[in-house]
């Protein structure tokens, strides 16, 4: 929340493009003039204090998927694009609370077999809050977090922090929440997945600094670093 507050510390890391759940809305996003204007922004949501934000600090601009449902209001599909290539990119807040079917991962499920013909093992991109870890999994319950990581793999889509540090879900050892700031209570629910062949390109994934993000929010940037990209 407050992210005028706080968006010159994400800039000072030169993302092209930034995806910030639980964004005020861009009427409250005054932003003092030594912090950079977006080249391109999209807000969505109905509490002017905490929506979802999409910005872009590059060429790329963003044109919402004409078959967006927004019952599934914080899945956001998006074509990004410039002057030389296109992909398409969910933007994700999972948290829908007016839905009886399950307002956190179970979202990220719906999204994915509703969009399932603009998700493919090329040029896909899934990244934000998805408010959920496999340790959470509900017994015989369809749509928990291992069925959505199983689903999107089966298209050849992967996390790329697992891939890279080679880790399980579940067994993460670096966290991106931590509950009221409280650094026993370690969580990793942000995530991006990235298709075949974008997760080739994949120089870094990095996990914030708990004690120097924790000023600002209780969750860490989550910083996904790629070469030649498309």
């Amino acid at each position: 929340m407050a992210f005028r507050k706080k968006a010159k510390y994400i800039l000072e890391h030169n993302p092209d493009i930034v995806v910030i759940p639980e964004c005020e809305s861009l009427d409250k996003l005054k932003f003092t003039a030594d912090i950079p204007t977006p080249s391109d922004s999209l807000w969505f949501g109905t509490n002017p204090n905490k929506g979802l934000g999409i910005f872009s600090y590059s060429d790329f601009h963003f044109s919402l998927y004409k078959k967006y449902n927004p019952k599934i209001k914080y899945i956001i599909p998006l074509t990004v694009s410039n002057d030389i290539s296109m992909f398409t990119l969910f933007a994700i807040w999972a948290n829908n609370p007016d839905d009886e079917d399950g307002q956190y991962v179970e979202q990220v499920w719906k999204a994915i077999h509703y969009y399932k013909n603009i998700i493919k093992n090329q040029k896909t991109v899934l990244i934000g809050d998805f408010n959920s870890n496999s340790i959470w999994d509900k017994p015989r319950r369809i749509g928990n977090h291992t069925d959505v990581v199983q689903h999107l793999s089966r298209k050849g889509i992967e996390s790329a922090y697992h891939l890279l540090h080679r880790e399980k879900h579940g067994s993460e050892k670096h966290f991106t929440l931590f509950m009221y700031r409280h650094k026993n209570k370690p969580y990793h629910i942000d995530y991006c997945f990235t298709s075949a062949d974008l997760s080739l390109r994949i120089t870094s994934v990095e996990i914030g600094d708990y004690k120097y993000w924790t000023q600002f929010s209780d969750h860490v940037p989550l910083i996904v670093s790629m070469k030649d990209f498309l």
